[in-house]
Order: structure tokens, then sequence, then C-alpha cells
């Protein structure tokens, strides 16, 4: 089944370069997180869409996107998944140095 846009737990976001990435929020398909699982325990209706950005009225027809191929998806997005979390201890210790600069020069 392809992405159910009107589950509260879709979402949706378009990079500067035109890439558009939709996923599950709940990540109630981690082996196909580009799909919705068939007959999702976890599918709840969208009521409100707060906070949202809404340019028109009209839905623009989606494409129905192709699967990765290869035989192995859930070992290529656990590749994926390393890959952040052996950045992540550099990207905090950056980002607390950063943080204890700002609070010296307030100090000043």
């Amino acid at each position: 089944m392809t992405m159910r846009t009107e589950c509260r737990h879709y979402e949706s976001r378009t990079y500067n370069n035109g890439e558009v990435v939709r996923k599950c929020r709940v990540d109630a398909a981690p082996e196909a997180p580009w799909r919705c699982p068939d007959d999702c325990v976890l599918f709840e209706l969208r009521m409100i869409d707060v906070g949202w950005q809404v340019g028109s009225l009209e839905r623009p027809e989606q494409a129905v996107e192709p699967e990765p191929e290869g035989q192995d998806i859930a070992a290529l997005l656990n590749e994926a998944e390393d890959i952040v979390n052996s950045a992540a201890p550099e990207i905090i210790a950056e980002v607390d140095g950063k943080k204890k600069s700002k609070k010296k020069r307030k100090r000043r």
C-alpha cells in the first residue's frame, strides 16, 4: 500500500533541491518506510492540520514511487542508521562547544 496521506502519522518534507521525503513518524513499517503496511494498526485519521503550511486547496496527484531494488532492504536501512549514529557524538560535541563559548561571551 502507498503512503496514506490522511493518516495523522504521515509526514512529508520537501527539500531545497526539490527532493520530497514521505514517511511514517511512528515507524510502523521499518523495513519499508516509504509505504504503509496493509491493515496498519497504528492508522489514525488526521482531524486537523495544525501548524501546516498549505499552498492550495488542490492536492497534487502523487506518483507511485518505485520500491528500492535489492534483496535485503532492512540491511540497507540498518547501514544508513549506523552511519547517522556514528556521526551523532561528533555533532553533539560540536553543538555543546558552541553553547559553552556563547555562555562565556555572555559572562564578560
